[in-house]
């Protein structure tokens, strides 16, 4: 008997759906799709006129991002604001991080402050939001923001614990955007200078402190948001 092996995917349609998993992150985080609302396969691949294979594909992909959740009829969601596992990575970053950061501003050589400077003066200087990219951070933003914040703690010279740092950011990026939109009056640029001029100033404490105070008001815009949904909206 004759066995067969699949041939690889034909490369447009690799192409197309790589494309639509960008359209589709793109756009949860644009927030096109509220928290909690359902991403329907079939309506998906009718508004963007590509097959369900290819639909399903790519959200399976955006779920891995952490952009989605699989539910057990095997539908798709936009995870929602209520979400333990936002908690829980709030809770894990205000472990970890500042005691990276430590590490980093304990061992950072020159070369390790120069890209600290660097990165912070891309972050003040990229603009934060774009009328065109919706009402959450910019794509360009959202880089330098993450930039700065692994730069900061490349010092360490610990890749495991680098890596770990960039699963957290990856599975928080939603909820850090949804933070942010609900807690406008926050002075985050402030809160970034004085990461850098305690992390650069090698006072260790300071920069922990700081870092582990940042990362709570973005839990605690996240806690808003579902207050906000609670209690209806606000003026």
């Amino acid at each position: 008997m004759n066995h067969t092996t699949p041939g690889p995917v034909a490369p447009g349609k690799r192409m197309l759906s790589e494309q639509v998993y960008a359209h589709l992150r793109d756009a949860i985080m644009r927030g096109d799709h509220a928290p909690g609302d359902p991403l329907k396969p079939q309506d998906l691949a009718r508004e963007l006129s590509v097959s369900l294979a290819v639909v399903r594909e790519a959200l399976v992909r955006v779920v891995g991002d952490g952009l989605a959740d699989r539910l057990p009829n095997r539908g798709f969601a936009v995870p929602a604001f209520s979400d333990r596992r936002w908690q829980e990575l709030a809770e894990a970053r205000r472990t970890v991080e500042p005691a990276v950061l430590r590490l980093s501003v304990e061992r950072g050589d020159l070369d390790w402050e120069s890209r600290v400077r660097a990165a912070h003066h891309r972050l003040a200087r990229t603009p934060a939001y774009v009328p065109e990219e919706g009402e959450y951070y910019s794509a360009a933003w959202s880089e330098a923001h993450r930039v700065f914040h692994r730069t900061l703690l490349e010092g360490c010279g610990n890749s495991a614990l680098l890596e770990t740092f960039d699963r957290m950011w990856t599975a928080s990026e939603l909820a850090r955007r949804w933070s942010a939109y609900r807690n406008p009056g926050r002075n985050g640029a402030e809160e970034h200078r004085r990461l850098e001029e305690a992390a650069l100033a090698r006072d260790a404490d300071t920069a922990a402190e700081v870092l582990a105070h940042h990362l709570s008001q973005t839990a605690a815009g996240l806690s808003g948001c579902l207050h906000d949904r609670q209690d209806g909206p606000t003026a």
